[in-house]
């Protein structure tokens, strides 16, 4: 196990007044005040269109200073920043990645996602074509896809996860976490509520199947898959065979009718009352039914359990103008991190609620306003906007 991040970056406790979290559990924590820091953050250099960040809070907040992050500033770029820390093995322990986002304004295309990377990684270049370890995070682009990204590397291929986990979409802050247990089950969390579980030989396919179908065994010859069959002794009565049209029998050849000039006289055709349609025998339950035949399965000579399926695994954005990305947090400790995400999000998302419904209430008043007539009207107005703005 790798030693805690640099002394120099604060303790928790001094972060988020939260007494009870160890500086020991945490591999890397990061929230921001005012300025990036240099030594810890590092622009990638690669391209020189990369979207550049701020230190930010938005257009609402909870509280003006403590809601401060690491905000992309403009639409359609690719984003590239990292921190590094020192490496680290979850090998026999729970790897825990944490960090919130806020969608500053609507989002129609981008990602709000994180990678985890090697620790040779050469920050200044890094790009979208890094080799990374874990892509966790929300993921939008249009209408129909709104997911939460978990792909994994494995054996230098990456892997996605089989399940649809649905990301946030509106503009509050919301924390995303991504829990990886030795025991090879995993859990997403969204605002420390879980949004999908299970385990990562069932929800990615890092391996091959564990069973497959058994070549050698067909469907045998007598096995009947017809679930109603057409009844043997049902008997088409003798007199149902009648035409469909029959000729209309109050019709008869006009006098004036000849036949060297009109041809043959025909009567017109009608439906015939006595026909009875196409005859078909009764249909009953199949006495022989053995059910839809399922192959059978057996054992896959080609699979070979991993117990270390994801052991060892610094982190790159793209994303839309204004996004917020914040209180960033490595851990070995579950409950370290819900308690830390309850203490820092938690406080913030209620904030938020109540602040945002105040400007509402003030945007609301502002768009009310009529123009004014006349010089009276226009200082009465003026007057009252300006108690509106002070107001918002």
């Amino acid at each position: 196990v790798a030693a805690p991040i640099d002394k120099e970056v604060p303790p928790i406790s001094a972060m988020c007044d939260h007494q009870r979290l160890r500086e020991e559990t945490f591999y890397f924590f990061s929230f921001f005040f005012f300025t990036l820091d240099g030594s810890r953050w590092v622009q990638s250099k690669h391209r020189s269109d990369y979207g550049k960040f701020r230190i930010g809070a938005g257009r609402f907040y909870g509280d003006r200073e403590k809601d401060i992050g690491l905000q992309t500033t403009q639409d359609t770029k690719y984003y590239a920043i990292s921190a590094k820390f020192r490496p680290f093995s979850n090998e026999g322990q729970t790897f825990v990645v944490q960090y919130t986002v806020k969608y500053d304004q609507h989002v129609d295309c981008g990602g709000a996602y994180i990678k985890l990377f090697h620790e040779d990684l050469n920050q200044e270049i890094l790009n979208e074509d890094s080799q990374y370890y874990i892509m966790f995070g929300p993921d939008i682009c249009g209408e129909h896809k709104k997911v939460v990204q978990v792909i994994f590397n494995y054996k230098d291929d990456y892997f996605f996860i089989k399940k649809n986990i649905t990301c946030e979409t509106d503009d509050f802050t919301h924390l995303y976490t991504l829990i990886v247990r030795p025991d090879l089950t995993y859990e997403v969390k969204i605002d420390n509520y879980v949004a999908e579980s299970g385990n990562l030989e069932d929800d990615w396919d890092f391996l091959p199947p564990k069973k497959i179908i058994d070549p050698d065994m067909p469907k045998p010859d007598y096995w009947d898959e017809r679930e109603t069959i057409e009844d043997p002794m049902d008997k088409k009565p003798d007199d149902w065979d009648q035409p469909e049209r029959i000729p209309d029998p109050d019709v008869q050849k006009p006098n004036d009718w000849d036949e060297e000039m009109d041809g043959e006289w025909a009567p017109p055709l009608i439906p015939n009352p006595a026909y009875r349609g196409i005859w078909k025998p009764r249909i009953i339950k199949n006495p022989n039914y053995n059910g839809i035949w399922v192959q059978p399965e057996v054992d896959n000579p080609d699979y070979t359990p991993d117990p270390d399926l994801l052991i060892s695994f610094p982190n790159s954005y793209r994303g839309k103008s204004g996004t917020i990305f914040d209180n960033f947090l490595i851990t070995n400790d579950e409950q370290y991190a819900e308690d830390a995400g309850n203490e820092m999000w938690g406080a913030t998302y209620e904030r938020e609620w109540k602040r945002r419904e105040r400007q509402d209430v003030v945007y609301n008043k502002i768009n009310e306003k009529q123009e004014p007539k006349g010089k009276e009207a226009k200082k009465e107005k003026n007057g009252k906007e300006l108690n509106v703005k002070d107001e918002l």
